[in-house]
């Protein structure tokens, strides 16, 4: 991103003030780090997907740097409730009953909201913080989705743009960023059996022993429900803190960000003892995942010993020094990915930490998933730097996995308890410690107006990745059939709340990506007879399945789906379907195909 932006803006844009934040939607494309263990589920590194990343974030830095203008920035922030629920409460309890008392809720419940509004005063943009999981979608979902996060930006979009304006095409940008959210789950209901309905084992989360069939509970009726509710909860909350967002950010805008070897900081605790950071390494709870998505049969969470069988496995992928045993434990050591080196590094040594302030506005910039203490403890530290200097009214948020992705980071006392989050804190029972340590520097740096040291460089291993993903050979349309036929039509005729469906004979997406296009539209007939797109592929109540029977078979299907809105005009619409397909040769061409036109009716 930034050497792109660099060969457009020169030195404008740098890893100093460039800070790329992640919602974290367990349901995005893989594949687009740079470290083993983060690419295996993708079967590898994926490049198409980094690009389409790298390109997406580029022009839309471009598009709002072409739309700078004199304004004012609000904030606000207010209590939503019923939205989160701590995932790990048994590990929660290990912190010290006197620093848990301090809070009301064993997760953060406050969202923290930016107004961004021109010099006459119209809004142009929200930015809004608040710490829950994209996980409201479980992992049984094979389609593209920002969760809970992006329904709530989608909702607030379609509320402040005009009426009409199509998905991601408005000038008003609502963004739902992440924070503290590394043991925070939108499934409300709490974790039960699939198998029996009834609670599950809360130390170990499994169900007689067996942590898949240990699963949480989102609000509604299934997951699509659930997204709906969890990201309208934030979108309703957000725009009451928009509306009523009126103390103004006033001073300076300023930044600090360095890379630092998080392998071995040296931190000193609050009774002298020296301690030190560890090479990365997974603990055996990681395998076990977590109640939003379970892992594999035979690991638990809370496990601190370990068992026999893959003891004894993890012997033949890289047994662990006793240096590391000793500088992880209590953590029983499953992956020992910090002394793994083959094909190349499983997991980042160096990571970028970064402060930003925007007047009396702070954002730390965190390099993964800190759990709620973990968050907490990072924005007291930070208060502390700032208050003196910027005065008590300075809000401080977490800016959750932003700029690398370095796992999770629970506390001391929560990585004692090694559930899943404490098992995925790489860096060793200190990695909280330190990051507080480093993240005091660069504030104080910040409040003193001094320069921080860079820190070591990353490594850029785009050249070493490995992929198992098949390309795309070529594409072909059944005999007698042609890209964009239709298969299997749509009816005449269908109600409100009615879905829709029509299959298409289709190409591989991966031929073009329709990047600020669509795979397909839903139209409505206008009175002079011509049609106009309603919705595309960006909207909630349409969905785009493709699909081919093996992994090699050259022909494929897109079957399209619309859930009509109770809100949808009667007329006649119909449904187009976009793509690109790739001939023998390797030449790429478009193609489209229409449905038949069908009427909808309120009854």
């Amino acid at each position: 991103v930034i050497k792109k932006l660099k060969a457009r803006f020169g030195n404008l844009y740098t890893e100093e003030n460039v800070c790329i934040s992640g919602i974290h939607t367990h349901s995005g494309p893989g594949g687009f780090l740079q470290y083993v263990l983060f690419d295996i589920t993708s079967l590898g590194f994926v490049n198409q997907t980094l690009f389409a990343y790298v390109d997406g974030i580029v022009e839309s830095i471009a598009k709002a740097h072409a739309s700078i203008k004199p304004g004012n920035i609000f904030v606000n922030q207010g209590e939503l409730l019923d939205s989160n629920i701590n995932r790990s409460p048994t590990a929660y309890l290990f912190n010290p009953p006197k620093e848990r008392a301090k809070y009301k809720y064993d997760v953060d419940k406050e969202m923290v909201l930016l107004k961004l509004a021109d010099a006459k005063g119209h809004g142009i943009g929200m930015v809004n913080w608040f710490a829950v999981h994209g996980t409201s979608m479980n992992n049984t979902n094979n389609l593209v989705s920002g969760d809970n996060k992006g329904y709530a930006s989608y909702l607030f979009e379609k509320s402040m743009n005009t009426k009409g304006t199509l998905a991601g095409n408005g000038s008003f940008v609502a963004a739902f960023a992440q924070s503290n959210e590394g043991d925070v789950s939108p499934n409300t209901r709490g974790a039960f059996c699939i198998n029996t309905g009834k609670p599950c084992n809360k130390n170990h989360s499994t169900c007689n022993g067996d942590d898949t069939k240990c699963v949480g509970r989102g609000p509604g009726v299934d997951m699509f429900d659930s997204t709906k509710i969890i990201g309208h909860n934030q979108f309703s909350k957000a725009k009451q803190l928009y509306d009523g967002a009126k103390k103004k950010v006033t001073g300076p805008i300023d930044f600090r960000h360095m890379y630092v070897d998080m392998t071995n900081v040296s931190v000193t605790l609050k009774n002298g003892t020296k301690v030190h950071t560890c090479k990365p390494a997974m603990g055996f709870s990681f395998a076990a995942g977590t109640t939003d998505g379970p892992g594999m049969f035979g690991f638990q969470q809370g496990s601190t010993t370990g068992n026999e069988f893959w003891n004894l496995i993890v012997k033949y992928l890289e047994k662990p020094s006793k240096q590391q045993i000793a500088c992880q434990h209590p953590k029983p050591i499953l992956l020992d990915t910090g002394e793994i080196t083959f094909p190349y590094r499983w997991q980042p040594f160096i990571v970028d930490l970064q402060v930003l302030r925007i007047g009396n506005f702070v954002i730390v910039a965190v390099p993964g998933e800190f759990t709620t203490m973990s968050g907490r403890r990072v924005r007291d530290a930070v208060h502390k730097v700032v208050d003196a200097y910027f005065g008590n009214d300075t809000t401080v948020v977490i800016a959750g996995l932003s700029n690398t992705y370095a796992d999770y980071i629970a506390t001391y006392e929560e990585y004692q308890a090694q559930r899943y989050e404490g098992a995925s804190t790489i860096y060793g029972p200190h990695t909280l410690q330190a990051y507080i340590s480093k993240f005091v520097e660069l504030s104080q740096a910040l409040v003193k107006g001094k320069p921080v040291k860079p820190g070591p460089t990353p490594p850029n291993l785009l050249k070493k990745q490995i992929s198992f993903v098949p390309g795309v050979v070529f594409d072909s349309a059944p005999i007698g059939k042609r890209f964009g036929q239709v298969k299997q039509n749509v009816k005449s005729s269908y109600k409100v709340n009615d879905t829709v469906e029509v299959v298409f004979y289709s190409a591989d997406p991966r031929n073009n990506l329709m990047t600020q296009q669509t795979f397909l539209t839903v139209e409505r007939q206008e009175k002079n007879g011509k049609w106009q797109v309603v919705l595309t592929d960006g909207d909630w109540d349409t969905r785009f399945y493709w699909n081919k029977s093996f992994i090699l078979n050259p022909t494929s299907t897109a079957r399209i789906t619309w859930t009509i809105a109770p809100d949808t005009p009667v007329g006649t619409y119909r449904i187009e379907h976009f793509g690109h397909s790739k001939g023998i040769l390797g030449d790429i061409q478009p193609f489209h195909g229409t449905s038949s036109s069908f009427k909808v009716t309120l009854h």
